[in-house]
């Protein structure tokens, strides 16, 4: 019998409680952050959503995207990206304000955070939550990143703008960009790769 096995379902729900409590409670930083970075990585797996929606993780997650530290934003957007796979946790997103904090997220200098916050957008509008395509920052910050070197972000972001929106929506987000330099949601355009070469 293997060790996933034998960690039942109750044990399960007891060591998420166990997670959520200790991070209630610590004082220290890196605790929080190493107990966040647990509750992230529990959010992947569909067996744990139950208890995470019942021990309000998914507020949790949200409330550390405000937060300055950067690591535990990186976790927050990380566990919510797990989440919004389910569709009560993306309409706990819609209805506690979180779209406007993932969003956000777009504007982080790290990749892990951008990544994460492009997963859960792509999630809340295959739900058909809230019409997320619609939105000009967003689209705007798609084609930003496509044209990114990171083969990772410029992929994710193609694949956002070809399941997420209408081929009018980005064309019409396109001329809106076109000979403007300045950020859409903080973004700066990538560095043009072919400048004296």
């Amino acid at each position: 019998m293997s060790r996933r096995r034998r960690f039942s379902a109750s044990d399960r729900s007891e060591y998420l409680q166990a997670l959520v409590t200790e991070f209630q409670d610590t004082d220290s930083e890196e605790a929080r952050e190493q107990v966040l970075a647990n509750l992230a990585n529990f959010s992947y797996d569909p067996r744990n959503v139950e208890d995470l929606k019942r021990l309000q993780v998914t507020e949790l997650f949200l409330d550390m995207l405000t937060e300055e530290s950067d690591n535990l934003v990186e976790f927050g957007i990380g566990g919510l990206c797990n989440l919004s796979a389910d569709r009560d946790c993306c309409d706990q997103i819609v209805q506690s304000g979180g779209v406007e904090l993932v969003t956000g997220c777009l504007s982080s200098r790290r990749e892990e955070t951008v990544l994460s916050a492009i997963g859960t957008l792509m999630n809340l509008a295959v739900t058909d939550t809230r019409p997320l395509a619609s939105c000009d920052a967003v689209l705007q910050c798609m084609l930003r990143f496509s044209l990114s070197r990171s083969p990772r972000l410029r992929n994710l972001a193609i694949v956002f703008l070809m399941d997420c929106c209408t081929q009018e929506q980005v064309e019409q987000a396109k001329q809106q960009l076109q000979g403007h330099t300045q950020t859409a949601l903080g973004i700066p355009l990538p560095e043009a790769s072919d400048s004296g070469s």
